[in-house]
């Protein structure tokens, strides 16, 4: 049995769920475009972001982090005339504050990816969820990660989004225990 969420998934959300969401990611750039990607979920279902997902990759130069830092407003115009991203101004300048946040981690820590798992002590916290209503939208950690990402200059990094992007990046394994995939177990 898969989680409960997956269950009526079409075929991009199913392999999204079974290849990727709980695996653990390492890479700076992963983690930039998944943090990326979860700001433009913000309101939003992750189907229509993942729908756009290739769209995201081409406007943001494959969420290379200093080539989206170094982006212009000009091209950030660009962007926000592409029907294929979500529109939303805000999100799209977001990104590229981002990019310096994240730019200022990794010459301050050495990688982003040192400085994001070390919320979680470079372990994942899997979870043992019986039912999709047990999984929180935000936790205490998660929080914690909000505005610790906030202090450092990111943006559209709530707490929803940040328990959503742990989940995203195998930080936290909230695959129910009835689900045949897991991320980390």
């Amino acid at each position: 049995m898969r989680c409960s969420w997956a269950e009526n998934a079409d075929a991009a959300m199913q392999a999204y769920h079974d290849t990727e969401w709980g695996v653990p990611h390492h890479d700076d750039r992963a983690l930039f475009e998944l943090i990326t990607l979860e700001g433009a979920q913000a309101g939003l279902s992750w189907r229509t972001v993942l729908a756009r997902r290739d769209a995201y990759r081409a406007a943001y130069h494959g969420f290379d982090i200093g080539r989206v830092a170094g982006m212009s407003d000009v091209e950030l115009t660009a962007v926000l005339t592409e029907s294929a991203v979500i529109r939303h101004r805000q999100k799209i300048w977001s990104v590229r504050d981002n990019a310096r946040a994240a730019l200022a981690v990794i010459k301050e820590h050495g990688s982003l990816d040192a400085w994001l798992w070390g919320f979680v002590d470079g372990q994942p916290i899997v979870n043992h969820w019986r039912e999709s209503a047990q999984v929180p939208a935000t936790t205490e950690l998660s929080d914690r990660m909000s505005k610790t990402l906030r202090k450092q200059g990111f943006r559209f990094v709530g707490s929803t989004i940040c328990y959503a992007f742990m989940q995203a990046t195998g930080m936290v394994d909230d695959h129910l225990v009835t689900c045949t995939v897991k991320g980390t177990r």
